[in-house]
């Protein structure tokens, strides 16, 4: 009986331990889902965003002056150009085939002469205008000298017309630009009339009318491109261009 009561707690000295063992060890539930994050060694460093202060880098952009005179329009005192060595027909073909309203802006009368625009003159009358005699003052010993007041027929203030397609020109802001003219089949026409003395006197008119020629111009709307922002496209823009030489006489 005492061998079997020994033995008894025995087993009983043994479950205890093992209880209290197990009962001081930690116990850890799993958490699903969750991943530990990776321990860096070392840690990354990363560099801080370049500071560029003297060593900036330079985008080089040419700067384009709209108001200065192209190259066409060197040593004259024109506004405008009818011809242009620099004239950018590439670029002008592109932003015609860009623009789906092109038809709708574009519109010209290219076949003009002094039969359509000019009343009981006709184009090879104006054609035939000789001025070459005309001085704009007496050169003789007499006012009434034929050189100031006579000559053949003509318009009676000397003048340069011309039916032209301008390829550049001063708007009325004064900013140069290109004008859609002679690409592809497109072309704008304009009557040019300059006087060929202007603040001259009037031929056929004796000096004591005291008499002088004038210029007069007009305002022309005109479909353009500005080289210097060629993402405008094709635009209409104003142009003020020389009409007429007309004879004024003071009160």
């Amino acid at each position: 009986r005492i061998t079997g009561l020994n033995m008894a707690l025995s087993s009983l000295v043994i479950l205890a331990l093992v209880g209290a063992t197990l009962g001081s060890a930690p116990h850890h539930q799993p958490a699903y889902g969750y991943r530990p994050a990776p321990a860096y060694r070392p840690a990354p460093a990363y560099h801080p965003a370049p500071a560029y202060g003297h060593h900036a880098p330079k985008y080089e952009h040419e700067y384009c002056d709209p108001t200065a005179a192209p190259a066409c329009n060197a040593n004259s005192t024109l506004s405008y150009c009818l011809e242009d060595d620099e004239y950018p027909t590439y670029e002008i073909k592109g932003a015609i085939s860009a623009d789906h309203l092109f038809a709708k802006k574009y519109a010209d009368v290219a076949d003009q002469s002094a039969d359509d625009l000019v009343d009981m003159v006709t184009k090879d009358q104006e054609e035939a205008f000789d001025y070459s005699y005309y001085t704009g003052a007496s050169t003789g010993d007499s006012p009434y000298d034929v050189t100031h007041w006579a000559g053949p027929e003509g318009y009676i203030c000397p003048s340069d017309v011309v039916y032209a397609t301008p390829k550049r020109a001063a708007n009325v802001e004064g900013k140069w630009r290109v004008i859609v003219n002679d690409v592809h089949y497109y072309s704008q026409t304009a009557r040019l009339e300059t006087c060929l003395f202007p603040e001259a006197a009037c031929r056929a008119l004796a000096p004591c009318y005291q008499s002088h020629c004038t210029q007069k111009a007009v305002y022309h709307r005109l479909l353009s491109f500005d080289p210097c922002d060629p993402y405008k496209g094709l635009f209409i823009d104003i142009y003020k261009l020389p009409s007429a030489c007309s004879c004024h006489i003071p009160a």
